[in-house]
């Protein structure tokens, strides 16, 4: 496809999300806007999180990052199932019953005011880097197979990519994005079926034939078994990747605010349990998806996409669907997809944004309409000023950097919510943020230093779990000795 055609598909595309804001935002109310009147369908809900939990990260870089890693990420991935029933049967529970809007007020009732500023700054600075790490991956694509054909910078791009966002998402909140996503995860998922699809009928196999060929033999690995020392030996995978989709499922506000919108617990709970099994299946299809992507691009000679000097592994899935000559079906599915994986997850995260600062920080719980719009440009500001940033920073695949940042950002929300639901005490509320500032210095500092200084032992995933640890065993330093009750 050429660039225009590319465009206009871009365009049409938004097109179609602004119809869907246009019925579902015509309320404009604080209460549809942060919590859709608690009227979301639950099996709306959880397909539309298919999509927002996948997002850019998942349908471009897992796909390219699986010749180095073979199918290991899958470690990952059922350690994030083990995750989602926590989240189900633990905060889930938690959170109906205090009657929650944004879940770090259960930080405020249970600590203090400062604990729940804690609790929303570390929110704030993850979802930020978070939703900045997914937009970055589409913006990068847009840039390379778009805009570049006309010497557009790539600030411009990012910036026209936020403001869209912003236009379909400033009236409706969350309500829109429960029937948006749905719409998304409906296009990522058509996307990677007709991608595989497509590349097998290319290839003269069949799915399970491919599963059983020697083409899959190299990419086919999971477990890593033969060293504890190994950054993804499969136990820190595992156990990493559950205490992931606790913190970034479970105790973060976007994916939360997606739950709470459900009419009651029980049907969160189905949304939560139904949503957890089908993440994992189309996960496996996306790494299935990377396998064929590189057996492909070497049969036909495509090599490695290059941007900034750079060989990108993200760009070899938009690098064979757009110019492998499998056709303009594929074309435009690939783009939807990309588009919709994208903005289903960074849609959201702008929305809980607005909801968390105009509830945590600014303590207002009904803004006004000129208020809850202005923090809404305000976010997406910051959101453009973080993904321009990111194009001089990142050197590594995305989700493993996305992963990564995890485990530095999400530990104090760990440690916190850990100390208030599995203790009964009351905690020295003033100096809460300054012992999660230092864990976090201390956890950065500790992932700084080289495998050969720690007897070849190499840092992974474990580093949430062991912040959100010395983060609980700080908080029972400051305790101040009285038990707190539940009234």
């Amino acid at each position: 496809m050429t660039a225009t055609q590319l465009l206009l598909l871009t365009g049409g595309y938004f097109l179609l999300l602004l119809v869907i804001a246009y019925f579902t935002g015509k309320n404009d109310s604080n209460e549809d806007f942060f919590s859709a009147a608690k009227q979301s369908p639950w099996y709306v809900v959880a397909f539309g999180m298919v999509g927002a939990s996948l997002s850019g990260v998942t349908f471009i870089s897992v796909p390219g990052w699986v010749e180095a890693s073979q199918f290991s990420y899958l470690q990952v991935v059922l350690g994030y199932f083990l995750g989602y029933f926590v989240v189900a049967f633990l905060l889930l529970p938690l959170y109906y019953r205090l009657g929650l809007t944004s879940i770090y007020q259960y930080l405020g009732e249970r600590f203090g005011p400062q604990s729940h500023l804690t609790g929303a700054f570390f929110f704030f600075v993850s979802r930020v880097l978070g939703a900045a790490f997914r937009l970055y991956l589409v913006a990068i694509v847009l840039q390379y197979f778009i805009f570049d054909q006309w010497n557009f910078p790539f600030e411009g791009t990012v910036l026209i990519s936020i403001l869209l966002i912003w236009i379909y998402t400033f009236r409706g909140g969350i309500k829109t994005i429960v029937w948006t996503d749905t719409l998304q995860t409906l296009f990522m998922i058509v996307a990677v079926v007709l991608s595989i699809h497509f590349i097998l009928d290319h290839l003269n196999m069949g799915f399970i034939e491919f599963l059983g060929s020697s083409s899959f033999e190299p990419y086919k690995s999971v477990w890593v078994t033969d060293s504890f020392l190994a950054r993804n030996y499969w136990l820190k995978s595992f156990l990493g990747g559950a205490f992931i989709t606790i913190c970034m499922t479970g105790l973060d506000q976007d994916m939360m605010q997606k739950n709470l919108s459900c009419k009651n617990l029980k049907e969160a709970q189905k949304n939560m349990v139904s949503f957890s099994i089908v993440l994992v299946l189309v996960t496996v299809l996306f790494m299935i998806l990377g396998a064929l992507l590189f057996e492909y691009s070497k049969l036909q000679g495509i090599s490695m996409p290059v941007m900034d000097g750079k060989a990108k592994t993200d760009l070899l899935f938009p690098e064979v669907a757009l110019n492998g000559e499998l056709g303009s079906i594929l074309s435009i599915t690939f783009m939807l997809g990309l588009l919709a994986a994208a903005y289903s997850s960074a849609d959201s995260a702008l929305t809980s944004l607005t909801t968390s600062f105009c509830i945590d920080f600014l303590k207002n719980s009904d803004p006004s309409k000129r208020l809850r719009r202005s923090v809404h440009v305000g976010m997406s500001l910051v959101l453009v000023v973080v993904i321009i940033a990111f194009k001089y920073v990142l050197s590594s695949n995305v989700i493993d950097s996305l992963l990564t940042v995890a485990g530095y950002t999400y530990g104090p929300l760990l440690g916190l919510f850990a100390f208030g639901m599995f203790t009964s005490w009351k905690i020295k509320d003033r100096y809460v943020l300054w012992v999660c500032i230092a864990i976090v210095t201390g956890i950065a500092f500790l992932g700084s230093i080289k495998a050969e200084d720690l007897g070849g032992y190499q840092l992974g995933y474990e580093l949430l779990p062991l912040n959100g640890l010395l983060t609980f065993i700080g908080l029972w330093f400051i305790r101040n000795g009285k038990p707190y009750t539940d009234s």
